[in-house]
């Protein structure tokens, strides 16, 4: 796509696309709209994917890859040219969020989203448990922290891995020279999300807080619970010398203690294999199907699974309402733990609503989040 095109389109504005897309459809209404043909004369206007009727003007936001949503986002120009078609930036104002206490008695969630530089926004979920101390201490340090190595490495995985890593270290330094003996026990999930020029997403995570997109109205996990009924890190720790039990209600745990096989912190079971090494992933956003980010503690994903949270966050208006939309609707779930979630809205928002779905407060464990 020329920078002509996309200068036009940037310095036309929303409210102009907006009367071309009314223009389309009536247009399209009209018995006698013909396709436009295209010719090979370089006397006469050429058509292409960006200008279908040869006016030189895009017929509608998405003929361009991103869905006309209820959010006007400005174009982010040289990411645009770089990848050839038009990426919106996403604002971190309209990012949704929401904690719930559950019944608990501390709240010991945290999130986090900030721009990192020019090109890098962040977000982030931290689950603490033992305390609130480990959660505290990266929703302190790791927005520095991967800021820190950014001019170092362009790599966003690897920058996410060594944030992990360096950030465990320096939780676990902090612990010994403190004369509080309860940080030996606290710890963290972690799930952290990059994303680069409007379109590069990059997650790490540790534990079992989750990250999903919502693509074409479908959940696509981005990341995979940590824990000690997934065979290779059940044989993890039993190489290191912790054993796996389990609990009352058939929940295996490391050593009797812990649910999770990864977290930040968690210093009395580093002998017995729980890591603070992240699993990544990274992925290329499609702005005309990928509707939003979904970053959730397991206060959420033990009673609402994946497609549960699209659907609650698709029937909403704004991100903010999203996040509140979808807390309160595990708590009405019988949730007890804390919960969080963080909503980053994409390009395809609001496209996938669905006006068919029912919110029922008396289906069954056996679709809730954890089994399903």
């Amino acid at each position: 796509m020329s920078t002509t095109a996309l200068i036009t389109l940037v310095r036309g504005g929303g409210n102009q696309v907006r009367r071309r897309v009314l223009l389309s459809s009536r247009l399209l209404q009209d018995d006698r709209w013909v396709t436009p043909t295209c010719h090979s004369s370089t006397s006469e206007s050429r058509c292409s994917r960006f200008d279908p009727d040869g006016s030189g003007h895009p017929t509608t936001w998405d003929n361009f890859g991103i869905w006309d949503n209820r959010i006007d986002e400005p174009i982010l120009l040289p990411p645009s040219i770089k990848y050839g078609k038009p990426i919106p930036k996403i604002s971190l104002e309209n990012v949704g969020c929401a904690s719930q206490i559950g019944k608990r008695k501390v709240n010991e969630d945290r999130f986090d989203f900030a721009q990192l530089t020019e090109e890098v926004l962040y977000f982030a979920v931290y689950d603490g448990h033992g305390g609130p101390a480990a959660a505290d201490f990266c929703h302190t340090h790791m927005e520095k922290c991967i800021m820190d190595l950014l001019p170092k490495e362009k790599n966003l995985e690897t920058v996410l891995t060594l944030a992990f890593l360096e950030i465990d270290e320096a939780f676990s330094s902090h612990a010994q020279l403190s004369a509080d003996a309860t940080l030996l026990t606290s710890g963290t999930t972690a799930t952290v999300a990059l994303l680069r020029d409007g379109i590069e997403l990059v997650v790490a995570s540790v534990g079992d807080s989750q990250a999903i997109l919502c693509r074409k109205g479908k959940p696509m996990k981005l990341t995979i619970d940590h824990t000690p009924e997934r065979k290779d890190e059940k044989e993890r720790i039993k190489k290191c010398g912790g054993f796996v039990a389990w609990n009352s209600v058939g929940q295996p745990h490391v050593n009797g203690r812990l649910a999770m096989t990864r977290s930040l912190g968690d210093l009395d079971l580093k002998n017995s294999g729980v890591i603070a090494e992240p699993e990544t992933k990274r992925i290329k956003l499609q702005h005309a199907d990928d509707s939003f980010l979904v970053l959730t503690t397991d206060g959420i994903n033990f009673m609402v699974n994946s497609q549960e949270i699209c659907d609650f966050v698709n029937q909403c208006h704004d991100p903010s309402e999203a996040a509140h939309a979808v807390t309160e609707q595990a708590i009405q779930y019988g949730a007890e733990d804390n919960s969080t979630v963080v909503v980053v809205p994409f390009g395809a928002w609001g496209k996938y609503k669905n006006s068919e779905i029912n919110f029922s407060f008396s289906r069954s464990f056996a679709s809730s989040g954890r089994w399903a």
